[in-house]
């Protein structure tokens, strides 16, 4: 995803109420569980040298679209819980391998700051000849990572939605001892409406007016039964605008849109350009004949097109284009 909806949907999702109402709906059903002011903005961008050594680093960077960390407190304790989303408008044949290795990139890191943790605290009392190599000990434990892709397409999406279906091999036998990796993914197309009414932010207004973007009628009695429409978030409407490619005039000094009007407002102009076209094609039609009579007629080019200019009100000049036209 580049350019203009990059811009808008990573800023979209990186407002905390939508980032808590996209893993409250994969996680726990929509249910209000993680709050937006316990989540915590992350360093999008991890670094890794996966075969390099100090004599010849081969760095790989990777960056997140959007990466925050949700306190979990309970029994006065706090856990941490690290959320990764990553924004797609065109279908991504290679996501699971993607993600897993955002994913593996993050554990990795952990697991080398606790290795430095432990060697800035310099104390080896009780420590094992395993946890000293490792530099992980039995006590340490990864905080857990998910990360979750939303597609802001339309269409179905035909991608591998995990490891093994990237695989060239389909043999259970083998598969079995290969570790699946399976994307998290919210699809607009796969939507239903009663995953629709789990969300609360205005993420909903978005994935469901993608969901029928390509269905006039549907979305025209979407937005009649959600009232949410008639004023809904700027931002957001330039999110729908971008990743939906409508023709929809924002204002960009007001707060609020009425996407009803605006689409109202679209409908309305297609529907005079469609009267436009008809009469335009109707005075095409007329002036066919009229040039067809008067070349039977003998008349000349000339006379031909002075009669046309006359006769339907036109310039000289749109007459004669007509008479070409006609001619080629």
């Amino acid at each position: 995803m580049t350019g203009e909806k990059d811009t808008l949907t990573k800023a979209f999702m990186e407002k905390r109420d939508v980032f808590a109402d996209a893993f409250n709906f994969l996680i726990y059903g929509g249910r209000k569980v993680i709050r937006p002011e316990a989540l915590q903005p992350l360093d999008t961008t991890a670094i890794a040298a996966p075969y390099g050594s100090d004599s010849a680093q081969m760095p790989v960077q990777k960056i997140r679209d959007v990466f925050k960390a949700w306190v979990i407190k309970r029994d006065e304790e706090a856990a941490y819980l690290l959320l990764g989303i990553e924004n797609q408008s065109e279908i991504h044949y290679a996501m699971p391998a993607r993600n897993m290795l955002y994913d593996a990139i993050q554990y990795s890191m952990q697991i080398d700051e606790a290795a430095k943790s432990h060697r800035r605290d310099k104390s080896l009392s009780g420590v094992t000849a395993g946890e000293f190599l490792s530099g992980f000990y039995k006590t340490d434990r990864l905080i857990p990572v998910v990360t979750l892709v939303i597609f802001f397409g339309a269409n179905e999406w035909d991608g591998p939605a995990s490891l093994h279906e990237m695989m060239a091999v389909s043999h259970s036998d083998v598969l079995k001892y290969v570790p699946d990796y399976r994307m998290n993914l919210i699809t607009p197309a796969a939507l239903t409406g009663d995953e629709a009414e789990k969300l609360t932010s205005d993420l909903k207004e978005v994935l469901l007016f993608i969901k029928y973007s390509k269905d006039k009628e549907q979305l025209r009695q979407l937005m009649e039964e959600n009232p949410k429409f008639k004023s809904i978030d700027r931002e957001t409407a330039n999110v729908i605008r971008a990743v939906t490619g409508s023709a929809i005039d924002i204002d960009q000094n007001e707060e609020v849109v009425d996407m009803c009007k605006a689409i109202e407002d679209i409908r309305r102009e297609g529907i005079e350009q469609g009267i436009e076209q008809g009469i335009e094609q109707g005075i095409e039609q007329g002036i066919c004949g009229t040039v067809s009579i008067l070349r039977s007629l003998a008349f000349s080019r000339e006379q031909i097109i002075e009669k046309i200019a006359d006769t339907f009100h036109l310039s000289r000049e749109k007459a004669e284009g007509y008479v070409v036209a006609y001619d080629s």
